[in-house]
């Protein structure tokens, strides 16, 4: 089936489902594959769940006019994605980069969205597979999408860039992260230039911070808003000092965001809010009124303690930025309770005895969990099951506690035992 026929059965069935369990009715279920599931077996039950059409990439299992055979099932949701496109007369605006990407997204959506019709990334859809799940849920009546692009191998952000086509681009910082697909530095650093690559070669736009030299010298000759030369933290407000507090055009914006790396992050939102004519005003209550949530740097009060879940995902640079801005905190009885980062590789134990030796260094109370830091550090816990285990016998009371670990460690249980 050509994929003008194709979409042609879209524009009449515009949701996508990938999870036979979780059909929506009149859906299109895309028959995707992983290492462990073929999803060509549940396409008959989709239909049955009530899916309109159900697109196959196994002949055995073509049973009816509802299913629709092609090539290959990956591969046609990104040439539909692609050629959905083609047809949105908006723009895009496409985030990546080492951390803060998902912050950005949602502050930037949180401001445009009180003036415009928005689409923005939901959750961490941001590979291969979201990427396009995301542009196919975008409608004709929408004014801008904001789309976040995640890598964790070469040219993939090259290949999302051909699906989202963004005339905006941001590249929120560079760092060491999921080195284990990217070998080393220089690798990261060429797959996120590759959206800068993408918007120098389609004449778009970009926003890069004036304060990031890397990011600064690859942007060299491209049309681009610098932000971070204008504004400052402010640091004379006594409300709660685990919030940044920001200070641009004599207006004092106070933030529910933790830790002075995220200035930048705040400093992007408004000046690409600026470039789509909302007002300062508009923008400062909707920085305000953004409360963070997912597991990403959550305030959350139990009867114990003060805690400062960052457990969504971590790398060492996103680490060693909320230590040392754990650091400076006011706080006393300060905690630290730091989980594996994953995907690093051979990188990975020079990654975790260097987050060990910033902990000593900044002098925080610490505890580390899992294999990694385990190997390096005889007293850190394999797991959170001994770590829990542990503080079922030596219960910790009247602490301002920052947990920040890699998402498979799933370190968000620890907040029932504290």
């Amino acid at each position: 089936m050509k994929i003008e026929q194709l979409y042609a059965i879209f524009t009449k069935n515009p949701v996508i489902c990938t999870d036979s369990r979780k059909i929506i009715q009149g859906s299109i279920f895309f028959s995707l594959k992983g290492e462990n599931f073929n999803g060509n077996k549940y396409a008959l039950q989709a239909i049955k769940n009530g899916s309109s059409y159900a697109i196959i990439d196994e002949k055995k299992y073509k049973k009816n006019s509802q299913t629709i055979l092609v090539n290959n099932v990956l591969n046609t949701l990104q040439e539909l994605a692609t050629y959905h496109r083609g047809n949105l007369n908006l723009p895009i605006i496409g985030i990546t980069g080492t951390n803060g990407k998902t912050t950005s997204k949602e502050l930037i959506n949180n401001i445009l969205k009180s003036k415009l019709i928005t689409y923005a990334t939901k959750g961490n859809l941001n590979n291969h597979i979201g990427v396009p799940l995301s542009i196919l849920e975008i409608r004709k009546n929408c004014d801008v999408a904001i789309i976040e692009m995640g890598a964790n191998h070469e040219c993939e952000i090259n290949l999302l860039c051909k699906i989202a086509q963004p005339n905006y681009g941001v590249i929120t910082n560079i760092g060491s992260a999921h080195l284990e697909g990217f070998k080393n530095l220089a690798g990261v650093i060429k797959t996120k230039n590759e959206l800068y690559e993408y918007i120098a070669i389609n004449k778009g736009h970009l926003f890069v911070n004036s304060k990031d030299k890397l990011l600064m010298k690859l942007a060299k000759g491209i049309n681009q808003t610098k932000y971070g030369n204008i504004g400052k933290i402010d640091k004379n407000i006594k409300n709660n000092s685990t919030f940044i507090n920001v200070k641009y055009k004599n207006q004092t914006i106070k933030s529910n965001l933790i830790g002075d790396y995220q200035f930048y992050n705040i400093m992007l939102s408004i000046s690409i809010a600026e470039c789509f004519k909302i007002s300062l005003k508009d923008i400062k209550r909707n920085i305000e009124n953004y409360t963070p949530k997912n597991n990403r740097s959550e305030i959350i009060n139990t009867k114990k303690n003060k805690i400062i879940l960052d457990a969504y995902n971590a790398n060492p640079s996103s680490v060693s930025a909320m230590l040392n801005s754990f650091a400076k905190h006011k706080e006393k009885n300060k905690l630290c309770i730091i989980g594996d980062m994953l995907e690093l590789g051979s990188h990975s134990k020079k990654e975790h005895e260097k987050i060990t030796k910033l902990c000593a260094k900044l002098n925080l109370n610490t505890f580390f969990i899992g294999s990694e830091f385990k190997k390096i550090n005889k007293d850190a816990y394999i797991n959170k099951r001994e770590f829990i285990q542990h503080i079922k016998n030596q219960p910790i009371k009247d602490k301002t506690i920052l947990i920040k670990g890699s998402r498979g460690l799933c370190l968000e249980k620890l907040i029932d035992h504290l």
